[in-house]
Parts: C-alpha cells; structure tokens; sequence
C-alpha cells in the first residue's frame, strides 16, 4: 500500500508575479489532498476520485501516440518517463480531500504531485528524489509540457510546505520559514476562478509592457526599479500598458517589504496585514481581477477588525485570506459568511509532502 497527502497553498504575496520571473511568498495550509494505492495484478492504473464521484483508468505501459498535454496526468507520465520512471504494475488508486476545487487553494496542483509522488515511489526514477525535485517535476507536466500561462509558485509551495519566499526565475532559489502565522482566515467566495483566462491575458499585458520598456532602455530590469523610478518608467508607456507595468512593479516591491518581515522574529503581524491588503488593492485596482462579492468579503474582513486581507489565486472568483488578531477571529469568520461566503475557517500552516 502506498499512501501520500499534499496541503493546498495559499499565496500571501507575488500573485500575478511568478509568471513574469518575480518573486512570490506563499504557504502550504492544512487542507489536504490523499491518495491511497493498493497493487492489483493488472495491467490498469484504477483511478477513483472519490469527492467527485468520478474514475477513470490508464493503461500501461502508456502508449503514448495519441498524446495530449491538456491532459495533466498523463503529461506526468510523459515527464516522468524522461526521468525514467515506467510504470510496470496495475494499482487501484484512491483520492479525496478537502481543498476546494478552482478556488485558488490550489487543488489541482496538489493533486497533480500526489500523483507524481505516487508513480516515483511506485516505479521509481533513475535520480535521487526530493521534495523539490517533485516541485520541478510538477512545473514541467503542468507548465511547460502544456505551455500554460502559470509559474513556480504552487509546485514549490505545495511541495516543500511552510512558509517560502521563492524566486521564480530559472534558478528558482529560494527560502523556506518554518512556524506559524497567527490569525490566517480564509473565505472561499463559491465562485469559480478563471485561471487561465486571467493569467494568460494578464500575464500578456505585463510582459509586453516589460518588452516595450526594455525597447526603450538599454539593460532594463523590472527587478531593479525602485520607488523612485517608477513614475519615469510609467511615463514611456502607452496607458493601456500602465497598469500591468505598476501592478508588476508595485507587487514586487511590496513582496520585497514582507520579505523583510519574514525574517525577523517575532513576525509583525500588524504590519504584514498592512502589506497584505497594500498588495490587494493593486490587484482589485491595476489588474481588476476582483468580482464584486470578492470585494464584499475583503470590506468585511476589514471592518470586522482584520490587520489587512487579499484575494488568493489567479482571480475572477476563488477565495480570500485575512490575517486577524486572536481575539477577532470567531467575528471576522461571522462577517465573511454574512458577506455571502460559502464556508470560512482558520488556516494553520502546514508541512509539504512527505518522502
């Protein structure tokens, strides 16, 4: 029997950055996916998706002539066996959990590594195995094997779990925190997210503004604009490049000041919900990727006493986080279900997934 559960994510800052190779700052939280495999004696990976009432089977070895990407488990496999992984043994697999689905928690890429993780430890690979090596496994089936418009930031944050600050370039370096962030509440709204709507389009915009900068100026780096240069940049741009090319910026920035934060102990949480909703406005407000019961949840987490709070995800619908002193916790739960959220709870940090 094998048996392996991911968490879900949550990002706290760099939303709409990972794509342009920014820097994002996000956390696993313990809602989890799980998968649960037994062998057999077949020639069938049995797939039951038990939340939803769906299944579906995979023939192996996979014949792979007719391959579509689109079709993420199976784009696994096709990574997979560049690593040389080849699955050889039927299994009936299980899966539930308790992320929401297209909420902007991440589900789908929760799921995707627990079926990662799954085949490696089922059929293994011919290199050493970690968690930040499924991470990249990940990002190559989900990204680029589809040639999507996402980044780095769910398959890293979901599968090294904790706090990470992660660099969202190449190299994608970066820096895991371990413990706690007192008074995390999520809202989920119960409308859908348009991921790849949104971030396609939002992800053209920002990077033909970055393009059309970088025409204009000999060795221009987004990295390296500064409060004081961002206004001259702005004013070479057309207006409709504007607020891709502020939101861009701006973002970058404020996750530069969280960084700082990060770093020091004990955290101020006062001062990362300030950040927090800094980063909200710029995303309701530059990139418009708000709906109106979003806004709704964000002013009621506000007024029911909450440091700052922000949509998650891509946008469009999906969910809110708030960060709330102890004491307000119960209310601003309260406020966000009277403001028209489906469900709203405490979050608490969580470990990534276990080799």
């Amino acid at each position: 029997m094998i048996k392996i559960k991911a968490p879900g994510r949550v990002c706290l800052f760099g939303d709409h950055q990972d794509y342009l190779g920014l820097p994002i700052i996000a956390c696993a939280i313990n809602r989890h996916i799980e998968l649960e495999a037994h062998l057999n004696n077949s020639e069938l990976l049995k797939i039951r998706f038990i939340d939803i009432n769906q299944t579906r089977s995979i023939t192996i070895p996979y014949n792979f002539n007719n391959y579509n990407p689109e079709d993420t488990f199976i784009a696994v496999l096709k990574v997979l066996e560049r690593y040389g992984c080849k699955p050889n043994l039927g299994y009936d697999i299980s899966i539930t959990g308790n992320i929401p689905i297209n909420a902007g928690l991440s589900s789908s890429s929760a799921l995707i590594l627990i079926w990662i993780s799954f085949l490696v430890q089922a059929f293994g690979i011919k290199v050493e195995c970690n968690q930040e090596l499924l991470a990249k496994i990940a990002y190559e089936a989900e990204v680029l094997e589809r040639n999507g418009p996402g980044g780095k930031m769910d398959q890293f944050s979901i599968a090294l779990g904790n706090i990470i600050y992660l660099e969202t370039d190449e190299k994608a370096a970066y820096k895991t925190f371990n413990g706690e962030l007192p008074g995390l509440i999520i809202g989920e709204s119960g409308i859908p997210k348009d991921t790849l709507g949104l971030l396609a389009d939002r992800r053209r915009l920002a990077l033909e503004s970055i393009v059309f900068l970088k025409n204009l100026n000999h060795g221009f780096d987004v990295k390296n604009i500064t409060e004081n240069t961002i206004e001259h940049y702005l004013g070479q741009l057309p207006n409709t490049l504007k607020p891709y090319f502020n939101a861009a910026v701006r973002n970058h920035l404020i996750t530069q000041k969280a960084l700082s934060e990060f770093e020091e102990e004990p955290l101020d949480i006062p001062i990362l919900g300030k950040l927090m909703s800094q980063h909200h406005s710029i995303l309701k407000n530059d990139l418009k990727i708000t709906v109106p019961k979003i806004d709704k949840m964000i002013d009621a987490a506000l007024l029911g006493g909450s440091y700052g709070a922000k949509i998650v995800g891509s946008g469009g619908g999906g969910c809110i986080i708030a960060l709330a002193p102890e004491n307000k916790e119960q209310k601003i739960i309260k406020q966000l279900k009277l403001a028209g959220a489906v469900n709203a709870y405490k979050a608490e940090v969580s470990e990534g997934i276990l080799l």
